[in-house]
């Protein structure tokens, strides 16, 4: 699907009277002038997005004025090297880093070097404060969050992944240093980058936010134009808005999702069509034969309570009665008629006719 991104346009004298407010505010709160251009308090963009992405993305900012002087503080760890000591692997990157042409890293920390110097918390505490910038090496980013501690990631200097065997390894080191990255969270619909500092004079910060946002608009994964406000702020500060979308980039977001969706639905109805042409021919011998089941073979109810079958026919007659039994009951009955009805004889009848 082609991607429907368009880039966001951001008036430069709006920008700019944002970036006038900011300087204004700093200095009203600060004793004297001096105090700001040495602190060199950070102006960041704060972009709020319409949707939350679905995967995490990081994006390199190159900005024309560099947010770092030459007199920078930047640290650099690196991975063990094999059959090397810590001092060993630490002259065999420095001399690396010469030959490649880079010359802001000022220290070069090798990863056996910081489990065992900088375990205690205090001195991960230490490191944290002498240095503005950190970078590692691509090879064992995963496995500094455990050594360096939360508080890298709560203050905004978590090391900065870059690759020692790249070709181009004095551009990227320079992107990293001089430039910007902006992480897009899958978590929030916000997200911030640091794109200048109050030691910048005005037309600086201006070009530097110009840069920055037709970077993030042009790299940002979302389709659509997923922006839906920039502000501009300080630590302190409160968001100044230089930019606000209406309702109709919302519309467009909707359409390409909805796009989507139906690209997927598509192929997927095409991937069951293909796998499925034999499973439909039995399905349908199977129902013609369930439909002729019962033409064939009526069903009758059963109008009788159906036998049981659990006994045998010869378990269900009963028992002869023995034989001495069936005497005695015959003489006892014929006892009882013979008290209770006398039998009447010839001889008697002749006797009650002379009488009379």
């Amino acid at each position: 699907m082609e991607s429907t991104r368009e880039d966001v346009v951001l008036d430069r004298s709006q920008v700019k009277t944002a970036v006038l407010a900011l300087i204004a505010h700093l200095k009203s709160t600060s004793s004297s002038k001096k105090v700001i251009m040495n602190d060199g308090q950070p102006i960041s963009l704060l972009i709020t997005l319409w949707k939350i992405p679905k995967k995490e993305q990081t994006i390199r900012i190159r900005l024309p004025n560099g947010l770092r002087t030459e007199s920078a503080e930047v640290c650099l760890f690196t991975k063990d090297e094999a059959q090397m000591t810590s001092e060993q692997t630490e002259k065999f990157y420095r001399k690396l880093l010469a030959e490649r042409g880079v010359k802001n890293v000022t220290e070069v920390i090798p990863f056996k070097t910081l489990k065992t110097e900088y375990k205690p918390f205090e001195a991960k505490r230490r490191l944290l404060g002498n240095f503005d910038l950190f970078l590692s090496d691509a090879r064992i980013r995963r496995r500094l969050p455990g050594q360096i501690g939360k508080h890298f990631y709560e203050q905004k200097k978590a090391p900065l992944s870059v690759d020692l065997l790249s070709k181009h390894l004095a551009k990227d080191m320079e992107l990293l240093i001089q430039g910007t990255t902006l992480t897009v969270s899958n978590k929030g619909c916000c997200c911030m980058a640091r794109v200048a500092h109050s030691g910048m004079t005005a037309d600086e910060i201006v070009e530097n936010v110009l840069a920055a946002v037709s970077t993030i608009s042009t790299k940002l994964e979302m389709k659509g134009t997923n922006i839906k406000i920039i502000h501009l702020k300080t630590q302190k500060s409160a968001a100044l808005p230089i930019y606000s979308s209406d309702l109709s980039h919302i519309i467009l977001v909707e359409e390409s999702r909805e796009k989507a969706r139906l690209l997927k639905k598509v192929r997927k109805t095409e991937n069951d069509n293909m796998e499925a042409p034999e499973d439909g021919i039995k399905r349908k011998g199977q129902d013609s034969e369930e439909e002729e089941i019962p033409q064939l073979v009526p069903i009758e109810t059963p109008t009788k309570r159906p036998k049981r079958m659990d006994l045998p026919k010869k378990g269900l007659k009963k028992a002869p009665k023995p034989a001495a039994v069936k005497g005695l009951t015959k003489t006892m009955k014929d006892k009882k008629l013979s008290k209770k009805t006398p039998k009447v004889t010839a001889r008697g009848l002749t006797s009650k006719a002379r009488s009379k």
